[in-house]
């Protein structure tokens, strides 16, 4: 990715605590609690439907582009926050921090089209989605940089040099 799309996606931001931003600590019972429904809702529970991908597909048609799923990954310089977003466009998509709390919010746009002879269906649907992770470190918030790829949000957040991976040594 050049450097001419690592800022094609605004970010904004809202600081506490003397201007930087700053890392609760433990997970939060409502983060667990959101894993915990995550791990559910991707179980089996739904295989017996498998079988036929058109009633999964009408079945899950609402909720499509609502539930995004993100990756939070602590590199030695920096946090990544990858997020899927299909279908959204750049101006349609939010991306804000608060403390050590990143928040993305956008809105998708579907229209569907099938004709076979006498038959015609043209669907429309329209939906918004929210996602708040927890960014795992302290990062520099005046130099994030978001941008959007392939239905990919990519975020990026440098690390303050106190967050920064060491290797300690075992003696």
């Amino acid at each position: 990715m050049g450097n001419e799309s690592k800022r094609d996606v605004p970010v904004t931001t809202k600081v506490h605590d003397e201007g930087k931003a700053t890392h609760g600590g433990a997970l939060t019972p409502f983060e667990d609690m959101e894993r915990a429904f995550e791990k559910f809702m991707s179980g089996g529970w739904l295989r017996p439907l498998a079988w036929d991908r058109s009633i999964w597909h009408d079945l899950m048609e609402p909720f499509q582009g609502r539930m995004t799923r993100t990756d939070v990954i602590d590199r030695d310089e920096d946090f990544l926050v990858r997020a899927e977003v299909p279908g959204a466009q750049k101006k349609d998509i939010e991306v804000s921090l608060a403390d050590n709390m990143l928040t993305i919010k956008g809105k998708v746009e579907h229209e569907y089209k099938q004709q076979k002879a006498d038959y015609y269906r043209c669907e429309i649907s329209q939906g918004v989605f929210s996602r708040t992770v927890l960014v795992p470190g302290k990062f520099d918030a005046s130099k994030v940089t978001a941008s959007l790829k392939d239905g990919v949000l990519e975020i990026t957040l440098p690390k303050v040099e106190a967050s920064k991976r060491q290797s300690i040594k075992i003696e």
